[in-house]
């Protein structure tokens, strides 16, 4: 099967980017949140 991200997705996904961006003090932060989320994914994904 083949995932394919769709325009109105990607979108969101800046979204949400921009939103831990706006958030962050400086680019260390930012990553630290961006790999909290990535690994809180990743669990969920495994549970499935």
């Amino acid at each position: 099967m083949v995932d394919v991200m769709t325009d109105k997705q990607f979108k969101i996904i800046l979204q949400m980017v921009d939103m831990i961006l706006d958030g962050c003090k400086d680019l260390e932060e930012a990553k630290e949140k961006v790999q909290a989320l990535i690994k809180e994914q990743g669990s969920k994904k495994d549970d499935d």
